[in-house]
């Protein structure tokens, strides 16, 4: 159990059935009336952030979130599968858990599985993939001076903007998390 005086940022504990995380608290004392502790709290599973306003000896349980890195294998209709490398078990994944940034990853990748007791609820990719561009239009003479991009498609099957000197079979490097090309690779 974990009092609300006891909040420092990063502390995860459960309320109303929800996972909660302490991103900002703030012990306040006013002249009149009784201390309170003011809390900008982040619900871990749907990403929603709140404030309230707790009363110091208000009790909580602890909740601890379970992060493992594993291995990604293949989808199968919609579950994907990952391995833990220390023990080679295999853990089916819901698609619906999966954010937008998991079409970068392909077969043999490591991801983060976040769970909180045994439900899977975030799979994190790799911030950084290095994929070869399968498809996308010949770039022309002169065309690097400028800022200009054009739509790829890589292995994953996934498109992003690249710069016009890209061409076909290069390999680049993405950020998983804004979606955007980086360098070549």
């Amino acid at each position: 159990m974990i009092t609300a005086g006891e909040f420092r940022n990063g502390v995860t504990f459960e309320m109303d059935g929800q996972v909660m995380q302490v991103v900002e608290f703030q012990h306040v004392k006013p002249g009149k009336g009784a201390a309170f502790v003011r809390t900008k709290m982040k619900n871990v599973i749907t990403g929603a952030v709140t404030e309230t306003s707790f009363n110091p000896t208000a009790k909580f349980e602890n909740a601890t979130v379970d992060r493992q890195t594993m291995e990604y294998l293949y989808a199968d209709d919609n579950l994907y599968y990952f391995m833990n490398p220390e023990t080679y078990e295999q853990e089916p994944v819901d698609g619906s858990v999966l954010g937008d940034n998991f079409k970068f990853v392909k077969e043999n990748m490591e991801c983060t599985i976040y769970s909180y007791k045994g439900k899977v609820f975030n799979v994190e990719p790799p911030f950084f993939v290095e994929l070869e561009v399968t498809e996308t239009d010949p770039g022309f003479a002169g065309n690097t001076a400028t800022n200009a991009t054009k739509p790829a498609t890589v292995e994953t099957g996934a498109e992003i903007k690249v710069p016009l000197f890209i061409e076909r079979g290069e390999k680049i490097r993405i950020d998983t998390r804004t979606g955007e090309y980086l360098s070549r690779a």
